[in-house]
Order: C-alpha cells, then structure tokens, then sequence
C-alpha cells in the first residue's frame, strides 16, 4: 500500500500519469500578507478604488500571481515531494488568466518527463506540468517544474 504524504519515489511514476490535489481558497487575507511580506504594494492588489476604475479584469479583488503559483506548489509538495525531492531546478510559469479573492483552487499534475541521472542512478530529473484550476474548471496557470528526485 502507497503512503500518502511520503513524497513520490521516481521509480513507481510513469509518463502521462495525472493526479490532482485539494483545493484551496483565496482569503482577502492570503492576499493582504502575501502583498505586505513579498512588497508586491501595487495598485492592483491594494486599492479598491483602483482595482474599480482601472483593473482589465473585472471579477473583483485579483490575488497576485505569485501567491497563486505559490498556494499550488503548497497543494503540491505536501503530498508528493515530502521525503523524496532534492531540489527545485527550473520551471516555465503562464498565467492563463486572473484569478480573485473568493476563488478556490486545486492542481492537476500529469508528470511529462523522467530522466534517471547519469552520476546517480537512484536519482532522475521529473518534470511534471501542473495545471492550476479554479473553482469553474478554468486554467488559469500552468507551471512545468523540473525537479531532483531520489529513488528507493
């Protein structure tokens, strides 16, 4: 029986094999830290008036992107790098639309890509592309991360 939580072992995940995570809401809170801890103080995140008068998007107060991405890779490591990842190495991040306070999100992982290492053959390079969801179905960000991950 596979231990939730564990963190994945690279050598039990195939090409094209999909999972998804929990959800998570975004709290006018969420976005109100996030923007004071990371500096993030523009407009947009912090004056209603503003987002009102001048925001493209429509659909109330906007999360910044950043705190989204990071929210999914907090739905995601938890579950399957506890244990198991060694390191972070790159990734492509699109943001396919906006996403608001009151919005809940989850993340599909399908893994595209693993490569065993050639120094360590109990270690491979995993690629993943995660699909972050909002409470509609909508994309609204996709992120490739390539990590380090240990074997058995």
């Amino acid at each position: 029986m596979k231990q939730l939580g564990a963190g994945w072992n690279w050598k039990d995940l195939t090409v094209g094999e999909q999972f998804v995570t929990g959800g998570r809401t975004i709290f006018e809170a969420d976005v109100v830290n996030f923007v004071a801890l990371s500096g993030m103080v523009e407009e947009l995140f912090t004056n209603k008036e503003y987002i009102a008068s001048h925001a493209a998007m429509r659909g109330g107060h906007p999360a910044p992107g950043a705190l989204v991405y990071s929210f999914a890779e907090g739905l995601v490591l938890p579950l399957t790098l506890r244990g198991s990842g060694v390191a972070f190495l790159s990734m492509n991040l699109d943001i396919k639309g906006p996403t608001y306070v009151g919005d809940t999100i989850h993340v599909e992982i399908e893994v595209s890509e693993i490569k065993p290492t050639s120094k360590d053959p109990e270690r491979a390079l995993v690629r993943t592309t995660n699909t972050v969801k909002n409470q509609k179905g909508e994309t609204v960000q996709v992120y490739t991360p390539l990590r380090l991950m240990q074997g058995r």
